[in-house]
């Protein structure tokens, strides 16, 4: 029997800084599973592989009872969605320290990866994507803290859920899931009041919002080159994905026609990314299987919006070629009320966008070459009157990305060496001491794909999702932590044959650190040919 693992992602950072910083520490001691010996490992791959891993830790979850109800089960087969009701729990009251979101799912047989998301009450609060099967069946679990979504939770509503899929003679793999929620009883501090979701691209919040935060599950996918926005090129250089001014993206979001929030995308690499699912079959990428909405706090809008009117909200992605699609873009409005209040009124008090810039230079020769630079910087602040007095929200975000792309005529070799920084503070100055919490977000990614002799195909990668956050009251720091999770690897295999003429071997690890005020988390895996051969975990 091949061991299951529980696949987890750590809430976005700015929305539940507080509640990482004050999560259950790891353990600081090294565990070390069953692993296999050198002689269990296979020359190549075969019919079957290890279940999908990854080092990431688990959700924690509180002590007490609880409450699990099953949110949806279906098998996906098309594009048509399954679509069900949602009755909260009973036995576990309407407040709930802590919710979590666990989807179980299994596929066997020939299969792409496919995009997926889980909608309860019109509110998106899932969004995945699959891992490509072994003729014999894999299966794999997915959780995710949701306690952000409480308020929807509270009360009865329609399920929508969709994992795109085709199948036929050729793509034999049914998508099979399950969706529970855990419910512990209790109340979480940081839970917002209301969830909202955008009419015709119109928000309107409750009267007394006191503080808003706007999330965005952005994916660039579809199966064109947005699904690899990172590798477009500007249209000039003899390329296969070509876009405008090259592969500089940036989400945006604007209330009533004025840049609200800025962001750089997480580049996320699906489990067929780079020409070479052997790299992915066991371990995938960052951020794959649990994808984490953008987060733009709103709080200095807050007094225009609080007007009992609807204001438009629109998200746009900078960098895609006018017209083309391959990008999704949802929103979910958080909102935190002031309940000794019925009206907040308040005001932007400062709005200041820098220019953006985006430059990719085009050098021809041998070796094509596009270098590709881009910045931007957005500060925006405002104040609401509440009844525990005025409180001032500054927010300052600067973006910035640099690459290189090379590649030879055919494509081949195809390299790409990226960094993308996204960094925020956000300040919030009345009710007690000055809190600023600032976000240092790093995205890298350093890959080679080449055919040679034999038409063997080798894809060399290593991807970096990493993130610093400090909180500070006053000039004291209150709390930090910083992450590092890193992916690598190396996978070869004959292309333009049948399946089992592939003779595929590749090797593939993660290690995922978190360390910060609250204890560490320190957990690597490895494989080599689809065998787990390594899995340690210690602070």
């Amino acid at each position: 029997m091949k061991r299951r693992i529980v696949m987890s992602m750590l809430a976005g950072a700015t929305l539940l800084a507080g509640t990482l910083l004050g999560a259950t520490p790891a353990q600081p001691a090294e565990a070390r599973s069953p692993q296999a010996r050198p002689a269990d490992v296979p020359a190549e791959f075969g019919s079957d592989w290890h279940d999908p891993v990854t080092a990431a830790p688990p959700v924690t979850r509180p002590p007490g009872a609880s409450c699990r109800v099953t949110l949806a089960e279906a098998q996906f087969r098309d594009f048509t969605p399954y679509t069900g009701t949602y009755t909260p729990p009973e036995g576990c009251g309407d407040r709930w320290s802590k919710v979590v979101l666990r989807m179980d799912g299994k596929v066997k047989g020939r299969q792409f990866d496919r995009l997926g998301y889980l909608h309860v009450g019109g509110v998106e609060i899932f969004r995945t994507s699959t891992p490509q099967p072994s003729p014999d069946g894999i299966e794999w679990s997915v959780e995710k803290d949701v306690t952000r979504y409480s308020d929807t939770l509270r009360a009865r509503h329609d399920v929508e859920m969709l994992i795109g899929n085709v199948v036929d003679d050729t793509y034999t793999g049914i998508i099979d899931v399950k969706v529970t929620l855990t419910f512990y009883e209790g109340r979480a501090a940081q839970a917002p009041d209301r969830v909202l979701t955008l009419h015709d691209n119109t928000l309107t919040t409750p009267r007394n919002s006191e503080r808003i935060v706007a999330e965005v599950y952005a994916t660039g996918s579809g199966g064109g080159c947005e699904e690899y926005w990172y590798l477009t090129v500007p249209s000039n250089a003899p390329y296969s994905c070509q876009a405008d001014n090259g592969p500089y993206r940036e989400v945006q979001i604007k209330v009533d026609g004025r840049l609200a929030g800025i962001a750089a995308p997480f580049p996320t690499v699906w489990t067929g990314g780079w020409s070479n699912p052997f790299l992915w079959y066991v371990v995938p990428g960052p951020r794959a299987f649990d994808i984490k909405p953008i987060e733009y706090d709103l709080t200095p809008f807050a007094g225009l919006l609080n007007d009992g009117r609807a204001h438009r909200v629109d998200v746009a992605v900078v960098g895609v070629p006018e017209g083309q699609a391959g990008w999704s873009t949802p929103v979910n409005v958080l909102v935190w009320q002031d309940a000794g209040r019925a009206h907040v009124t308040g005001r932007l008090t400062a709005h200041t966008a820098g220019e953006l810039a985006d430059s990719s230079t085009y050098t021809p020769g041998s070796e094509h070459r596009v270098d590709t630079e881009g910045d931007h910087r957005l500060t925006v602040a405002g104040y609401v009157d509440t009844s525990h007095g005025r409180v001032t929200t500054t927010v300052r975000r600067s973006l910035a990305n640099t690459s290189t792309h090379r590649w030879a005529d055919g494509e081949n070799p195809d390299a790409l060496k990226a960094t993308w920084t996204d960094d925020e503070s956000v300040t919030v100055d009345g009710r007690g001491p000055a809190r600023t919490t600032r976000t240092h977000r790093t995205y890298t990614m350093d890959g080679t794909t080449t055919i040679g002799a034999g038409d063997r195909l080798r894809t060399r990668l290593t991807l970096g999702d990493r993130a610093e956050v400090t909180v500070t009251r006053s000039g004291r720091r209150t709390g930090w932590y910083r992450l590092d999770d890193t992916y690598a690897g190396d996978a070869t295999y004959t292309i333009n044959v049948p399946r089992d003429q592939r003779h595929a071997v590749g090797t593939t690890s993660e290690r995922y650190r978190i360390r910060g005020s609250a204890g560490c988390h320190d957990r690597s895996v490895g494989t080599a040919q689809g065998v787990l051969i390594r899995e340690r975990e210690g602070c």
